[in-house]
């Protein structure tokens, strides 16, 4: 009473509905028992994801900051979306094709002083503002 994969399958999904593995699991699950692997318990490629510290990346970045998130995943063995988000945690943008601090102080200080200034004087009723419309301002003062 030999079945297929795709037998197998389709008798596990009568059984057990939408519960049912895929047909893709049960091809691999076939290959495996095939191989004479009949080990149950779930089998993970390599163990918990390498872990790696701020400095081994801002070593790797003193020496060539113009390194893809992929090369410094290369260099440290580990996943480019953990180097992302290392990247993120440590503020560095890529600006021009290096990486570089993210520089909120300039921006942070510049609304400072503008909150501080709609304080004191306000200026914000000041403004216009429009739609990607030209606005021409003629001042008719004589000039001497």
């Amino acid at each position: 009473m030999k079945k297929s994969a795709a037998e197998a399958h389709q008798m596990l999904s009568n059984t057990y509905g939408e519960a049912a593995i895929s047909e893709r699991m049960c091809r691999e699950w076939f290959q495996r028992f095939k191989n004479g692997d009949f080990e149950v318990e779930e089998q993970h490629g390599g163990g918990r994801e390498k872990v790696f510290e701020d400095a081994e990346l801002e070593a790797l970045l003193d020496q060539d900051s113009c390194q893809t998130q992929q090369e410094l995943a290369g260099s440290l063995g580990v996943t480019q979306q953990a180097i992302s988000k290392r990247l993120k945690v440590m503020g560095m943008i890529q600006k021009h094709g290096n990486w570089v601090p993210r520089d909120v102080k300039r921006r942070l200080f510049a609304c400072e002083q503008l909150l501080a200034r709609q304080r004191r004087k306000g200026f914000l009723h000041c403004i216009v503002t429009g739609d990607e419309k030209w606005v021409r301002y003629d001042n008719l003062k004589c000039r001497k």
